[in-house]
């Protein structure tokens, strides 16, 4: 990745902070005549208590030189959470106080973890990269997420088929668009570190060309790191289907996570079993 790419990704992040950030959240008068959404500006300068030249530069992408403790004080004023502040760090080419080692994603994964996910049966089980792409699965889950893996390995990615499938079919609650925007923020936040990898760089353009509603999250350029959920799987056949999302880091895999969806209740846990067993039943009350 270069310094210009990250510098013009930085850029665009500061600009989505400031408009984000009210002026009565800053202390601020809110003021007649108000063109800005959120803060202006010189107002982040004049808060984190740097020259309104060098701010204006630093949100241009210009290569100007940048400290951990200036950092921090723009970190401050735009009231950026833990996930966001390292996002800035890594953008501004400044090392944090516990640097995470540069990985790259994995492309495959050993033998020993095949079988860790065979042994969570019922439960469905996958491993992830950061890119979402579907490294390695158990049965039940390719039950549940048939969709997804009956599909070209280049498809095979579950943000593009999170976005892809039609609304009336899709495997999502009532909580969808939450869940949409909770991973786009954490594809962002790996984003960080591929952002000269053409492989993320062409999923980002077909995502963006092929789905509105990915390229508008993805304008507004949150980050979020993974964390664990209650999720609503919906099936037509089994009916919904509440489970506990788990992700573990895989230490010999670097940038790669096992995701595991535990039933939320013994009523879930039965609805899983019945998949299992019927792994024909039709996910969907029609067919397109």
């Amino acid at each position: 990745m270069t310094r210009t790419a990250r510098r013009s990704e930085l850029a665009d992040f500061l600009r989505s902070r400031r408009e984000r950030v009210t002026p009565a959240q800053a202390g601020l008068p809110p003021g007649p005549n108000r063109r800005t959404p959120g803060l202006r500006r010189e107002e982040v300068a004049l808060l984190s208590g740097v020259g309104i030249t060098w701010y204006t530069w630093l949100e241009q992408g210009r290569p100007i030189n940048v400290s951990g403790q200036v950092l921090d004080a723009v970190a401050r004023t735009l009231r950026l959470d833990d996930i966001e502040r390292a996002h800035l760090y890594r953008l501004a080419d400044v090392p944090q106080p516990v640097e995470t080692p540069a990985v790259t994603d994995a492309p495959a994964v050993e033998p020993e973890v095949q079988r860790v996910l065979d042994q969570l049966a019922p439960y469905p089980a996958c491993v992830l990269n950061t890119r979402y792409d579907v490294l390695a699965w158990n049965a039940p889950y390719a039950v549940m997420w048939s969709r997804t893996l009956d599909t070209p390995v280049a498809e095979r990615n579950v943000l593009w088929q999170a976005f892809l499938i039609p609304l009336c079919c899709t495997p999502f609650g009532a909580d969808r668009e939450a869940e949409l925007a909770d991973m786009v923020a954490t594809f962002r936040a790996g984003y960080a570190r591929h952002l000269q990898d053409p492989e993320w760089a062409a999923l980002i353009d077909r995502l963006s060309a092929a789905s509105p509603e990915f390229a508008a999250m993805w304008s507004v350029h949150d980050v979020a790191a993974p964390v664990n959920r209650i999720k609503v799987y919906r099936h037509a056949s089994a009916g919904d289907i509440a489970v506990s999302v788990t992700a573990f880091a895989l230490l010999g895999a670097p940038e790669t996570r096992m995701v595991v969806y535990t039933p939320a209740t013994d009523e879930d846990l039965k609805r899983v079993e019945w998949l299992i067993a019927h792994p024909d039943a039709h996910q969907a009350d029609h067919i397109h």
